[in-house]
């Protein structure tokens, strides 16, 4: 039995999407132990993961830092891979390649880089959706791919009963109303605007919820909506994941958990500025569908209740 390494750095919704390629690599690979090198914040997280065997942590400090750099390297020769999938396709991973396999081709490291089409600069190749990248990546390693296409998140979700029963929550629309604060092209303005047509038109039949993250919480006050925390602290990941698989519908800015729905199978939409597309970020599910706008500041409240009416009606 050999081990092999998959690379998945990212943020909560690049966690989400990969899950699908990493279900396709550990099933072609079932004689190997499944590694996976990830960042702090989803390092216990994957260890939920039934495809994975092993997480190892990358603290992500400079690559300056020659000590750490020497230490992680260390950590990944002792496992003597046969084979890497580097589903990052970052700056960084391109780096660990020349420390580790400076000559590699597909056959030991799969990367973008190594599984590029011929005549296709990586700039344009990036211009596709991100699961068809992955697809491509895997099908030039000779990898069957039943699940990349369709990433399933669902092992991620914990019981939310204990929170459901506190809250008194059993038919619930959430939103997600906030966005890193440098991104705030992403953010839709009018949520609040959005609550009070849901409490004219339907509320008897839904409470309406915000779930916010550690650095949300004190900018929840200014959401007309019952703010969802475990004893006064975040949801963790897991949690978070089960509060959006039993909702009736999540209404998101293009942020993680408006990935997480998506590959959770919940219902739901996705706003989305000219930052992007939802093609572009492979977002769109049977489920969960987006609405796009030049700026998001032009789409009214009443135009996402109207798909959400349309949806739970």
């Amino acid at each position: 039995m050999s081990n092999i390494l998959i690379i998945k750095h990212g943020s909560l919704g690049d966690i989400a999407q990969a899950c699908g390629a990493i279900q396709d690599i550990s099933e072609q690979h079932k004689d190997h132990e499944i590694h996976l090198l990830t960042t702090k914040p989803y390092f216990d997280l994957f260890k939920k993961n039934p495809h994975i065997s092993n997480v190892i942590l990358d603290k992500r400090l400079s690559r300056f830092n020659l000590i750490y750099l020497y230490s992680l390297m260390r950590t990944i020769k002792k496992y003597k891979f046969s084979k890497v999938y580097d589903l990052q396709n970052s700056s960084r991973t391109a780096f660990y390649k020349k420390i580790l396999f400076p000559k590699a081709n597909k056959d030991a490291w799969c990367s973008t880089e190594t599984t590029l089409p011929e005549g296709t600069t990586k700039e344009d190749f990036d211009k596709d959706s991100v699961l068809s990248r992955f697809d491509h990546q895997l099908k030039s390693s000779g990898l069957n791919t039943s699940h990349t296409l369709s990433p399933d998140f669902s092992w991620c979700s914990s019981d939310i009963s204990q929170i459901k029963n506190y809250y008194q929550l059993e038919k619930y629309i959430i939103l997600f109303p906030f966005c890193s604060p440098h991104l705030t092209s992403k953010k839709w303005p009018y949520y609040n605007d959005l609550i009070s047509i849901i409490n004219d038109k339907i509320k008897d039949q839904y409470k309406v919820v915000i779930a916010p993250g550690p650095n949300e919480i004190k900018d929840s006050s200014s959401i007309n909506a019952l703010c969802i925390l475990d004893n006064g602290k975040a949801l963790d990941i897991s949690q978070l994941a089960g509060l959006i698989k039993e909702s009736s519908f999540v209404i998101a800015n293009d942020t993680g958990p408006a990935h997480m729905t998506a590959h959770l199978g919940a219902k739901g939409i996705a706003l989305f500025g000219s930052h992007t597309t939802p093609f572009k970020v492979s977002i769109e599910r049977e489920n969960f569908k987006s609405i796009q706008a030049t700026e998001l500041s032009k789409l009214s409240a009443e135009k996402v209740f109207e798909r959400l009416s349309e949806t739970i009606s």
